[in-house]
């Protein structure tokens, strides 16, 4: 019998839109994904791979096939045919020409939003309103070209076959700045330096990444304050007092 890797989740849409990002990262062949076999209410069955840490040969083959995605075509605007989930958060992407207003509206506004409703308040809210008001500067000399993005791109998410062929799966994918799938792999590590070597080679990296990297990864640590509480709030407000120091 052959074995399939079964997830089972509610509400059902987490595992639709799990489905369509392999998808949409499937059709691009670019990296590997896992097969969908079947998706049926609240379980989607999955292709089985055998897989292991990502090592120097693999995590290298990874950068440079995540710099492939990010050239794939992808359309002029930012965001995705439908809302999906980062974790078990609901993802805003509502189509936007701009990326200064998709990163603000789409992604650091509802977090926030969600973390005062859930009793943070104080001065991550007072200086998550300020950063709200300063995106547009932060990002005022950057204009990256849309690129599907994998979205939930940490160490926990990528691995390697047998044969060294990388893997990645779990996607919360939209079109964005390929810089924020980057910014993810260095926020909990888990990358060989082969992978962001790889990358660079490929498709270097403007001025000012280190910079974005900042912005585009509070996103990810505000998500992780809504999802598991109050250890990642200095991490939010450290974060944000250094994008404010920048601004």
């Amino acid at each position: 019998m052959k074995r399939t890797f079964v997830k089972r989740a509610a509400p059902q849409a987490r595992l639709a839109a799990e489905a369509d990002g392999l998808a949409a990262l499937r059709v691009t062949e670019t990296v590997r994904v896992p097969g969908t076999i079947a998706l049926d209410h609240d379980t989607l069955a999955l292709e089985w791979l055998e897989l292991r840490p990502l090592d120097g040969r693999s995590g290298a083959a990874l950068g440079a096939a995540l710099a492939a995605l990010h050239r794939a075509p992808a359309g002029a605007r930012f965001g995705w045919h439908a809302d999906n989930y980062i974790g078990a958060t609901p993802q805003e992407n509502a189509w936007c020409a701009s990326w200064p207003a998709f990163f603000r509206e789409r992604r650091l506004r509802p977090q926030l939003e969600l973390a005062g409703r859930q009793g943070y308040r104080g001065a991550l809210q007072r200086d998550g309103e300020r950063l709200l008001a300063r995106v547009d500067a932060l990002l005022a000399r950057h204009a990256p070209a849309p690129s599907l993005l994998h979205g939930d791109l940490w160490g926990g998410n990528a691995g390697a076959l047998p044969d060294g062929t990388p893997v990645v799966f779990d996607p919360a994918v939209y079109v964005g700045d390929r810089e924020a799938d980057l910014a993810m792999t260095e926020l909990f590590g888990g990358f060989p330096e082969s992978f962001h070597a790889a990358y660079r080679a490929t498709w270097p990296l403007p001025e000012g990444y280190a910079l974005r990297r900042e912005l585009y990864n509070l996103y990810h640590l505000l998500n992780h304050l809504n999802l598991f509480g109050t250890g990642y709030l200095n991490r939010c407000e450290r974060a944000l007092s250094r994008l404010l120091g920048s601004a």
